[in-house]
């Protein structure tokens, strides 16, 4: 065990999530390189696709970002070619994002690459690991952390 893997390294939450974070942060976007994209970028275009023209505020929401952390993601993207931000017909002040048809076609090329990426995690960590690690993280990415807590008393 390295120093760096320590005990006392594994017991901070945060540290050990953004660890592995960083490490399959990296996976995915070795494994999409090739289509020029970064696993966040992906992400990206494959929630504006499933969320049908969503408006920035619902796609900031889906994705746990801030509305200007969205802005600074989204724009590659549209410098690129692959999305959109229109206005909304109904309600001039509101702004939905869309692909593009280029962005679509790039979706469908990071998607094999995703899926290949996919299919060797699970190898490596099992599909039932998988599927659990996933459901764990989704159920914290729920958890309401803005509710204020108390110092333990004494």
């Amino acid at each position: 065990m390295t120093e760096s893997h320590g005990p006392g390294f594994s017991l901070c939450n945060n540290a050990t999530l953004r660890r592995a974070g960083r490490s399959l942060g990296r996976f995915y976007d070795d494994m999409l390189a090739p289509t020029g994209l970064k696993g966040t970028q992906f992400g990206l275009l494959f929630q504006i696709d499933v969320s049908d023209e969503p408006t920035m505020g619902a796609l900031a929401e889906a994705l746990i970002m801030d509305l200007s952390a969205l802005g600074h993601t989204l724009k590659p993207l549209i410098r690129d070619g692959y999305v959109e931000i229109f206005t909304d017909r109904d309600d001039r002040r509101v702004r939905r994002v869309r692909l593009t048809p280029l962005g679509k076609v790039k979706l469908e090329e990071a998607i094999k690459l995703w899926s290949m990426a996919q299919q060797r995690f699970e190898a490596m960590v099992g599909k039932e690991r998988a599927a659990q690690l996933r459901a764990a993280l989704d159920e914290i990415a729920e958890l309401d952390f803005e509710t204020p807590t108390t110092a333990p008393s004494d």
